[in-house]
């Protein structure tokens, strides 16, 4: 099947790739030959995130990096969020670009995507690989989560507060990843917030 796609443009007037998915645009990227690698970004990142690794990914598997709903150039409803609609996101996508299986990998909040992928679409998925993940919310996770929405709203910025929590130090700090905070309106750093609203529910794995 081939890729049923459209073009849009972005800030500078380039032509992107999305794909019509969940009713949703979902921008994405593609590199490499091989098995179809599937690459969820974590918490309010783009489809950037996996910059560094699709050098040495491509020259295995197809690279398939996607922007989530609410981040980067895909759509940003004003309407919750959750990990379970970011699975049938995904799941929709790839049944939109033709993929019917593919190898899964996921960091952080992709990863747990990665894992509602799993249980509500096991067809959709070759492997699983899971990085920085989490079984199930604890008090822990839900505090963490509930801090970064507080320093986002004062920063004004989502992809600052994970970092500025986890590398105060500015001299340890490394660069946001480009994220939908960081580059478009208000509305977009709400679709983001929704996102960390949200995404601590992942399912249960027996």
């Amino acid at each position: 099947m081939e890729p049923r796609f459209k073009w849009v443009g972005d800030w500078e007037g380039a032509a992107m790739p999305t794909v019509r998915a969940n009713n949703v645009n979902l921008y994405y990227e593609t590199t490499g030959q091989g098995e179809p690698l599937i690459l969820i970004p974590y918490l309010a990142a783009d489809q950037a995130c996996y910059a560094f690794q699709v050098g040495d990914y491509s020259k295995h598997f197809t690279c398939i990096s996607v922007d989530l709903r609410g981040a980067g150039l895909s759509d940003k409803p004003d309407s919750p969020y959750s990990t379970e609609l970011f699975a049938d996101d995904i799941a929709a996508f790839m049944q939109a670009i033709g993929v019917e299986r593919a190898h899964i990998s996921g960091l952080s909040l992709g990863a747990a995507v990665g894992m509602w992928l799993a249980a509500k679409h096991p067809e959709k998925v070759k492997s699983l690989s899971l990085h920085s993940s989490w079984p199930k919310s604890d008090p822990f996770l839900k505090t963490a989560v509930e801090g970064w929405r507080v320093i986002a709203k004062g920063l004004g910025s989502v992809p600052e507060s994970p970092r500025s929590c986890t590398h105060p130090n500015p001299i340890t700090s490394s660069p946001s990843p480009t994220s939908c905070a960081a580059a478009l309106p208000s509305r977009s750093t709400l679709s983001c917030e929704r996102q960390m609203q949200s995404s601590t529910t992942t399912p249960r794995l027996l």
